[in-house]
């Protein structure tokens, strides 16, 4: 609240409090709800957050470029239950 600039109790002065979210809003935060999710069901060692986080270290750290990249995920998507 102090770095939106409303005070305390005040929340009415917020300008975004009762706003419906747009459309990049609400896909975000059905990402969060995956930090949740197991990979698959059943799948204790990974979420859906994590995987997609460690593709996009291996992808950032080792310099794939974007057909190598693609084809991993493709081959990872046909892999998974």
């Amino acid at each position: 609240m102090d770095a939106m600039g409303i005070n305390q109790g005040h929340t009415s002065q917020c300008p975004i409090l009762g706003e419906k979210s747009n459309a990049d809003a609400t896909r975000f935060f059905d990402l969060l709800k995956d930090s949740d999710e197991p990979l698959w069901d059943g799948c204790t060692n990974h979420s859906k957050l994590l995987v997609v986080a460690q593709v996009f270290d291996i992808n950032s750290n080792h310099g794939l470029n974007e057909a190598s990249y693609e084809k991993i995920i493709e081959w990872t998507r046909s892999i998974l239950p």
